[in-house]
Formats: C-alpha cells, structure tokens, sequence
C-alpha cells in the first residue's frame, strides 16, 4: 500500500508523534509511506526512518491556504496513493477541495482520525466526513457520536494512541550522572516529595490548582516540592509571570520549581514521587500519565476524558472526582504517607496501535 498522511506541521506534540509512528510502521512492513506539512524539526527523523516528505503550506487557517488546493491535487495525481489519512481541520478542508476536482476513479480512500475536541461547527465537522474516522479514545468516540450525527457509528474506530514499554520501562530510574546533574541545577529537589506537573505552561494545565493544593499541603508536609516540567512559548510568557507573582503570594517561592521545557521527560516522570494531571479541559487521551504509569510512578488526576479511561484501567485508586480539591488533597496525603506501587503495563501499547491502525488501512483498501 502507498499512504500520505497530511497535517500542518512536523515540529512537536501527540499528532505529529504519531504520524511518525504509523510512517514508521508502514515502512516496516513493506509499505510506501509519504507525508505532506509545512515541515518542521521532526523531518529529518522521519526522513531517516524511510518516508518521503513534501512540503506544502497546509498549516495556516487563512484564505491565503486555499492556494494550496492545486498542488495538493496535483500531489495526489502524481503520488497516487492507496489511502490519504487526515490529520488536522486545515489538511481536511484542503483536501476536501483538492479530492472535489478529481474523477471518482482516481480519489484515494480516506481517512481521518480525530485527536481533539473541536469546538462544535461545521468547520471542525470537516474531520468526521471520512469513509473511516479514528477516534483517539472512547471519550473521543462519545464527542463525535454526541455532536456529529452525519458521521454513522459504524465508520467511526477507536484505536487508543499507544506507548513503547521499550521506551518506557517499568521501574525505569534516571542514570546517577541525571540526578546529580538536576541536584546541581536544581538543589532544592533534594530530600523531598515530589509532585511533578508535566506539560506545556497554559491555563488549561491546572496550575493554579497545583498552587492550591501546595498551600494546603504546607503545614503538614514540609518535604513536599512541586516540579512543574513545561515551557511557556512566547504568547504565554504573560501568563507564566502572573503565576510566578501568585506563587509569591501564596509564599511558596521554595516550593514549587518551573525547570521549563525539557526533552528528558522520562526522566522526570520516573523521578517523581507522583505525577498530577488536572488539567482544566478534559484530554483527548492523556499520554503523560499513561508514560508515568509505565515507568512505575503512581498518578493522581481528574476523573475525566482519555486521563479517566487510563486510571480506571491501570490505576483507578489516582481517581479524583473533577474540581474536588478536598478529594485531591486527600489522594495527595494518602501517597505521601503510604507510597503506592504500580503494576506494569502491558495495555495501550505502540505497537498495538500500530497494528490496528495498519489493519484498518488492509481492510478499506481490500474492500475496495
């Protein structure tokens, strides 16, 4: 089989992780593997592993990207692939047009898969109109179903995103030379609770939350340190000044560290005594915590969205009721005071993943 993947850009995050993942696996089993975006940091790797990049400025949501629409097709003609896969609203409109002006006969199959919730309307709409729709998690399948009643539930497939246990062994420690080094740069971690808050510094993370918790924790649990992993880009440099002056505020300066943006993220999900997850929007799927139970640190989040799914089937005791701060508090206490292990995992994996993926591929194109 010959399969393009399009979406905006190949720099970091869930989806271009995992376009790289299925590139991969097509490669492997003897398929042609193509992938359109505006490029980005991760081409070079993807190139190495043996698919073919082309470049087309399908990233921006402006009028500006309809130019795009002849080159796509023209694309398409040349490359003639068995299956187009979509990943992202932009690549879907375009695409869209580009498919309207080819003959039936030559139209590739399509696929989609649906990685967010979108806000509701008809632009979002453009990524449930595929002959098969990949839904990252049950709750994705739930947000389509309940909003999207065009899309029939047969053509919808839920296939989990998936991990590497390579990657992500079970009692994984950091190397000595790691923890020195972070002793070194950061030595007010030593001797203390850890509590690690991972991902990218925006509203929706649950920091102010995190502040919360650690005012609460205070009196009682003086060796208790909070590790926020996650960088603020430009746009949200704002937003991280206004949480360092209400962390003053609350006279936590020594209590809770930003080490910013880090490409050692096993490492400080395995060096944590537990990882949070509270984000203030329920998450498509909810790999961090997925990627801390793997390596054997407990995690304690919201009961919602794809973080849900993973706790209740991996380590359900993590469970909080959303926005209990009580029931958070009191979760938090319990791990401090009787750490808990955690079973290795042996769902959600990689390969998995890529195996269903693959295997939906066979079957639109043998039914064809």
């Amino acid at each position: 089989m010959k399969v393009m993947q399009l979406l905006p850009e190949l720099n970091s995050g869930g989806v271009e992780r995992g376009t790289l993942e299925i590139a991969r696996a097509l490669i492997q089993e003897g398929h042609q593997s193509v992938v359109v975006s505006n490029g980005g940091r991760l081409v070079a790797q993807l190139q190495a592993e043996g698919s073919q990049h082309v470049s087309l400025a399908i990233h921006k949501k402006s009028l500006a990207s309809l130019w795009q629409i002849r080159p796509l097709r023209q694309l398409i003609q040349q490359q003639q692939p068995d299956i187009v896969h979509v990943r992202s609203r932009v690549p879907a409109w375009l695409l869209h047009f580009a498919l309207k002006g080819l003959p039936a006969q030559q139209r590739p199959h399509l696929i989609s898969t649906v990685h967010g919730f979108y806000s509701i309307n008809r632009y979002s709409a453009i990524m449930t109109q595929a002959e098969k729709v990949i839904a990252v998690s049950d709750s994705v399948v739930e947000y389509i179903t309940a909003h999207y009643k065009n899309c029939p539930p047969e053509n919808i497939v839920r296939i989990y995103r998936g991990i590497s246990a390579q990657e992500f062994p079970h009692g994984y420690q950091p190397s000595a030379l790691w923890i020195n080094q972070t002793f070194k740069d950061f030595p007010q971690l030593e001797n203390q609770f850890l509590l690690c808050l991972p991902g990218r510094i925006t509203r929706l993370k649950g920091h102010e939350t995190l502040i919360e918790l650690m005012q609460q924790l205070q009196q009682h649990y003086p060796h208790v340190h909070a590790v926020v992993v996650g960088g603020a880009d430009a746009k949200k440099q704002a937003y991280l000044e206004e949480l360092e002056r209400n962390i003053q505020t609350a006279g936590l300066r020594n209590k809770i560290t930003f080490v910013g943006h880090r490409s050692d993220m096993r490492e400080w999900l395995a060096f944590s005594d537990l990882v949070l997850s509270l984000s203030s929007q329920a998450e498509t799927f909810g790999r961090t915590a997925l990627e801390a139970l793997s390596v054997g640190t407990p995690v304690t989040g919201w009961k919602r969205g794809g973080v849900a799914e993973i706790l209740s089937q991996l380590y359900p005791q993590g469970l909080v009721e959303v926005d209990d701060l009580t029931g958070l508090i009191n979760s938090v206490q319990q791990h401090i005071d009787h750490p808990q292990a955690v079973a290795a995992v042996t769902q959600f994996s990689l390969q998995e993943m890529c195996d269903q993926t693959l295997n939906l591929y066979k079957k639109v194109v043998d039914q064809a």
